[in-house]
């Protein structure tokens, strides 16, 4: 668990262990964190953004590249799009704001922790607004933003989902909408173990990396229409 905050990391670590989770370390900067993290191997990471001698993006591709089964959970109190887009484009699973409830804080490092992708669902709603708007069709003044920036660097998504049955794009549909894979299985009546080989199937057929581009896609290529009020 990393940040510059000792009262952050004081009170996430009763949150986190009286849920039955093990903090195995802490760290209060960029560079500690990555040091701790090489030591400790730990399944997931919890990495405050701003942090003092290096900031927790640059600490989480570190992490990532001395750890690729390592899960980086990213915590702000700042909800902005340049951020979103850094942290993905970092490897991160997973992005929260700091006024995150404490259970679900203990869920989504759960989550994670099973491979799944997580975004507060405030910053994915804004994440797909932003990425499914055609190019050249945004909002005035956007073009040259951080968040168009950091957008630009993340890896393009594959929009052809010719190579996708019937069930797979059903699957991407719903992940689209945000379910789970345990939510998934219970509106298809499958197993979780053949939702994951679904999921699986879809990134590989269509180069996704996790489930943030997933929803993406599914929005770009207009499997969920714009609006739609399940997709929160």
């Amino acid at each position: 668990m990393a940040d510059d905050e000792e009262l952050i990391r004081t009170g996430f670590r009763l949150i986190l262990t009286s849920r039955g989770i093990d903090v195995v370390g802490e760290a209060a900067d960029g560079m500690q964190a990555v040091t701790e993290a090489e030591r400790l191997r730990p399944d997931v990471v919890l990495m405050d953004i701003r942090m003092p001698h290096l900031d927790g993006l640059q600490a989480a591709k570190r992490v990532l590249g001395l750890l690729p089964h390592c899960r980086v959970l990213m915590l702000t109190t700042f909800d902005l799009d340049h951020y979103v887009y850094a942290a993905l484009a970092a490897g991160a699973s997973g992005f929260l704001l700091k006024d995150v409830t404490a259970a679900h804080l203990a869920a989504a490092v759960r989550l994670v922790n099973t491979g799944d992708a997580l975004l507060a669902p405030s910053i994915t709603r804004r994440l797909v607004e932003r990425c499914a708007t055609p190019p050249g069709a945004g909002r005035t003044g956007t073009a040259h933003s951080p968040a168009a920036a950091a957008a630009a660097r993340t890896p393009a998504i594959h929009r052809d989902l010719a190579p996708l049955t019937p069930r797979e794009l059903e699957v991407l549909a719903l992940m689209g909408r945000g379910l789970s894979n345990t939510e998934l299985a219970e509106a298809l009546t499958l197993s979780e173990s053949t939702v994951k080989t679904h999921v699986a199937r879809i990134f590989a057929k269509v180069a996704l990396r996790d489930r943030a581009q997933a929803v993406v896609l599914a929005y770009e290529t207009g499997l969920i229409a714009p609006g739609d009020p399940t997709a929160d």
